[in-house]
């Protein structure tokens, strides 16, 4: 099978969709010269920098019937228009009482790796699964990337596609044939009988590694990738918990009231999943902090591979004699 980036594959998907469907057009403050090249002027807008703008402009284009793709870029740049996010795009559906469809993609770069200092290096979609009437995504492989950016894009509601930075340049098999990946739908990377590990986009990679390594020792690991923040997908998550009967998180975000707590909640909150837990859930996350600038320090403050080993082996310590 041949092989896309991770940048590649989301570019292609937006192609496919924008030949599908003569309604869609892309906006973005550094229009993509591959969309431009094929779809010219009219549906490939290079806008200003006004990402307030941009939002809101969607909305009203999303309710006027066509299908409307904006690109944030980085992640921070869409806060100047939170009010048009949290506001109306999250709301409209509803406040319309069900009456006009607004299908939206927007696009964002989150986490870190690229030492762009604090500004550009974040991944606060917690802030956004907070909010109701969004949907959102976080995918660990150019695959996943395509077949959940072309079913967003097909979706009648808001959509936020989140992409990893570290990922864009990550090679890996995407079909030539069209597919589509439901969103809600998580996926287990790496069958395993001792630990679980959730983990989102570019942790999943070190989470892999990690379980190499711990394999190595005799422990067995799964690894669950949600892929979709929301809807999430959580009986896939409680029943590796139930199988395994113990978990750890590996999330890029800082750990307070981010999607780390959550999935902690998704596990303990059910009574058959939490009398199968045989040990404290542990969470391996970025440290409270901005991004600091120095690549030594960047590397500080992020997981990595090293510590989710750590997580796993803390776990299996702590772990409780199994009931009788």
């Amino acid at each position: 099978m041949r092989e896309l980036t991770y940048n590649e594959a989301a570019v292609e998907a937006i192609a496919e969709e924008m030949r599908r469907d003569p309604k869609i057009f892309y906006m973005a403050t550094d229009a993509l010269p591959p969309l431009l090249q094929e779809f010219g002027r009219e549906r490939v807008r290079a806008t200003p920098i006004a990402e307030a703008a941009l939002t809101g402009m969607a909305i009203g284009a999303a309710g006027s019937g066509f299908r409307p793709i904006v690109d944030w870029r980085q992640v921070t740049f869409c806060f100047v228009a939170m009010d048009q996010i949290v506001n109306q795009a999250a709301k409209i559906h509803y406040m319309f009482g069900g009456q006009a469809r607004f299908p939206i993609l927007y696009r964002a770069a989150v986490g870190g790796g690229g030492r762009v200092a604090a500004q550009h290096s974040q991944s606060p979609y917690s802030m956004f699964m907070n909010v109701a009437g969004l949907k959102m995504f976080l995918p660990s492989t150019p695959y996943d990337l395509k077949g959940l950016m072309k079913t967003a894009i097909r979706d009648d509601n808001p959509v936020i596609a989140f992409e990893a930075s570290r990922l864009n340049a990550m090679r890996g098999p995407v079909p030539e044939a069209d597919y589509l990946i439901p969103l809600g739908l998580a996926d287990v990377k790496r069958e395993g009988r001792d630990v679980t590990i959730v983990a989102l986009a570019w942790l999943v990679h070190e989470a892999l590694a990690a379980a190499d390594e711990l394999d190595r020792e005799g422990i067995s690991v799964e690894i669950v990738d949600p892929r979709t923040l929301v809807p999430l997908d959580a009986e896939t998550i409680r029943r590796s918990v139930q199988k395994t009967g113990r978990l750890v998180i590996a999330d890029e975000a800082g750990p307070t009231a981010g999607f780390s707590a959550e999935i902690a909640a998704v596990a303990s909150e059910d009574a058959a999943t939490f009398a199968r837990l045989r040990a404290p859930v542990k969470r391996v996350c970025a440290l409270p902090v901005p991004i600091p600038y120095s690549p030594v320090l960047e590397n500080h403050v992020f997981p990595d591979r090293r510590r989710i080993a750590a997580a796993v082996r803390e776990v299996l310590a702590a772990t409780r004699p199994a009931a009788a």
